[in-house]
């Protein structure tokens, strides 16, 4: 089975600009962020920082391989299978205007994890069919990030995807504490956040309270 692998609930996705408030260099701030997000429990960490230079996105990806290694969690980078796997990540996660995932599987071969981002249930079947292991759908909820998406889903769309298509589908999309055993019951198998975690004061405490709420 394509989901073999995906045992995890938490799935981070960065955003290096949530942390230009902090007084440390934004690169090293970056870096013991995502640490706080492991030390908090977080066994899945997606590399998505779309305006960076492939070089630099290397350079960062290399230093997130490591620690994500360190943790016994997975890497995934976002778009860029060949960055995937110049570091050895785990899996690459597209976008809608991003290769199809059975052509990022031919590249990178049987072994990568795949994830597609969907923002409709038709997107996320059309994802599945493609070959993708998992999916984030959003956004669920209203959330200044997914503006650009359209009106929320909603949680009966999260619901009639989980029940419709077979590999793990994760809700993404303004996802608060409250809101985590609502995705759950609608059958999600996780849940994949950026601010929610980035941008808390204490990030290995809340990480955790949110591991918390996903068992």
């Amino acid at each position: 089975m394509r989901n073999r692998s995906i045992d995890f609930k938490l799935y981070l996705i960065t955003d290096r600009h949530l942390l230009t408030h902090h007084s440390l260099p934004i690169t090293h701030n970056f870096f013991d962020a995502v640490e706080e997000a492991l030390k908090g429990g977080a066994k899945a960490v997606q590399l998505r920082e779309k305006d960076l230079e492939v070089r630099e996105l290397l350079r960062m990806a290399y230093v997130l391989r490591e620690l994500t290694s360190g943790y016994g969690a997975k890497l995934f980078i976002n778009d860029r299978v060949d960055v995937a796997m110049a570091v050895n990540a785990d899996g690459v996660h597209l976008g809608g205007s991003s290769m199809p995932a059975f052509a990022a599987r031919k590249a990178a071969g049987k072994g990568m994890l795949i994830g597609v981002s969907a923002h409709s249930v038709t997107e996320a079947r059309k994802a599945e069919e493609e070959g993708a292991d998992f999916v984030t759908l959003g956004p669920v909820f209203e959330t200044p990030s997914k503006l650009k998406y359209g009106r929320p889903l909603g949680l009966e769309a999260l619901r009639e995807a989980c029940g419709k298509i077979p590999v793990p589908i994760f809700g993404i999309g303004g996802i608060k504490k409250e809101k985590v055993p609502d995705v759950l019951d609608a059958g999600a198998a996780g849940i994949a956040l950026i601010s929610a975690i980035l941008a808390a004061e204490d990030i290995q405490t809340n990480t955790k309270e949110l591991m918390r709420l996903l068992k």
